[in-house]
């Protein structure tokens, strides 16, 4: 790889990350919008800006330098976290733990 090289792939990078930054907020944008707006039967709007703003975090966090599975480990530590500490959302709903379980489940 010549120096040259180097340089349009640093900048290619820095162009990505700022790419994928403004996805995120016009995601998040969209998903205010769209639950303004009311989801009227049907929650395919919902679930696809959700997805997306998954799918950049983690495409984000990759081009930041950060592995998919440290992602991952961080989730499962929050989560594990929030059930030992009762986290409002665990303790009004359980859904801590059923996250917990669904992503255990689905990782074996």
């Amino acid at each position: 790889m010549t120096p040259g090289d180097h340089n349009i792939d640093i900048t290619r990078n820095i162009k990505t990350i700022e790419w994928l930054k403004s996805e995120l907020l016009m995601t998040i944008a969209s998903l205010y919008e769209s639950l303004l707006r009311g989801v009227n039967g049907s929650q395919d709007v919902l679930v696809d800006v959700l997805a997306n703003i998954i799918l950049v975090t983690y495409v984000l966090g990759k081009r930041l330098g950060i592995p998919f599975s440290r992602i991952d480990m961080k989730i499962d530590d929050k989560i594990k976290l929030g059930i030992l500490e009762k986290h409002k959302i665990e303790d009004w709903h359980g859904d801590l733990s059923e996250l917990k379980q669904y992503l255990d489940g689905n990782r074996k």
